[in-house]
């Protein structure tokens, strides 16, 4: 007879092992096994699991991820039922924010309320609207609704969430240029310094200088040419994709005092200069980054900053995009040279940044004009 850790005699069926208890039995001539961390449990488990078995309910567990049930979900259900306008918002939403999380890369059967209500929590930190945060439910929600009818899991965790509550469209967090010194002072010292740096400088999107290579880098014209975009799932692991939309293909002139930390980034890591394959930016262990990697090392950072007594926004890795704008919109960069330098689909999308520059920057510029009436 099996006993615990402590000795005790374990009912028929139960052992002890790794610090739980795992409760074992046939039926149909097919073994199954539940655990739990009480005897009790694993009790409730086995009649559970049993009772489903006998009623036909029970679901076996099926091992795929959400990043790959979605992708089977929209090529199946949805390619030939939804307009194309809305296949690719579906598409980017879930590209954006879902596809190579650990939301993305956890299995169906696992997800719980929880997981959902920590991206939804995620991205009101990260100043989206409720409408934004919506139309990622809806991903979220339609697939795992198809996996509910395909009898792949019992129920749809996405209706035990609540929405949560955003007063109104936020503005779009943009760091003042004193905050904008002030993270870079502190971030001297990470491994993504210069990084950051490019991204500050350029407005190229996170995806993008994740999979920028010393290939695409011309030093001698002075550009950087943008062709790509990095992505991760479990299953394949990193693999490389087209960019947001053709304009996303662009080439972003650079200027030296930008290039230096490409030239640095080389020599952070010992590049070799005919390593042109490789990624220029990787995490500690050498392997290409992950998004969240970004996204925690700029917490860090923040949390750094607050720790010493400065007040500081929350900002994300997408807060680097929109100072960037801003600041090219405070030195006069027209409109169609931005729109082409950010990638911008239409021209509408970046004099929506217009009307978003910074307090003092409208100041100024009401100041200027005082002398014409």
């Amino acid at each position: 007879m099996a006993v615990d850790d402590r000795g005790r005699k374990l009912p028929k069926g139960i052992r002890y092992r790794n610090g739980r208890y795992e409760g074992r039995f046939m039926y149909e001539g097919k073994s199954y096994s539940v655990w739990c961390n009480t005897i009790g449990g694993v009790q409730e488990e086995k009649t559970e699991l049993m009772y489903k078995l006998r009623n036909g309910s029970y679901i076996k567990k099926s091992k795929v991820t959400l990043s790959e049930w979605f992708d089977t979900w929209m090529e199946t259900y949805k390619k030939n039922t939804l307009k194309r306008s809305t296949f690719i918002v579906y598409e980017d939403y879930f590209k954006r924010h879902v596809k190579g999380t650990s939301l993305g890369d956890t299995l169906i059967t696992n997800i719980r309320a929880e997981h959902i209500q920590k991206l939804y929590n995620s991205l009101v930190d990260d100043n989206y609207s409720l409408s934004a945060i919506k139309q990622v439910k809806a991903t979220i929600y339609g697939s795992l609704e198809q996996a509910v009818k395909n009898g792949m899991i019992e129920r749809n965790p996405v209706k035990l969430v609540d929405l949560p509550k955003v007063e109104g469209k936020k503005e779009r967090v943009v760091m003042t240029k004193g905050q904008q010194v002030l993270f870079m002072e502190y971030a001297k010292d990470s491994y993504l310094y210069n990084m950051l740096q490019v991204m500050l400088r350029t407005g190229m999107r996170v995806g993008e200088v994740q999979a920028l290579k010393t290939s695409d880098i011309n030093k001698k014209k002075g550009v950087i040419h943008v062709t790509r975009t990095l992505q991760h799932d479990k299953k394949r692991g990193f693999y490389e994709s087209t960019p947001k939309t053709k304009t996303s293909i662009r080439d972003i002139p650079v200027p030296a005092a930008t290039m230096k930390f490409l030239d640095n980034q080389r020599k952070f890591w010992g590049f070799k200069v005919e390593s042109l394959d490789r990624y220029l930016f990787i995490d500690e262990t050498g392997q290409p980054l992950q998004r969240e990697k970004v996204r925690t090392e700029i917490r860090r950072i923040m949390r750094v900053i607050r720790r010493d007594g400065h007040e500081f926004p929350n900002v994300s890795p997408h807060t680097f995009r929109h100072t960037f704008a801003t600041r090219a919109i405070e030195h006069g960069m027209q409109p169609q040279v931005l729109k082409t330098i950010l990638g911008h689909s239409s021209l509408a999308m970046t004099m929506d940044l217009y009307s978003h520059v910074l307090p003092e920057t409208r100041s100024e510029a009401m100041e200027k004009i005082a002398g014409a009436f």
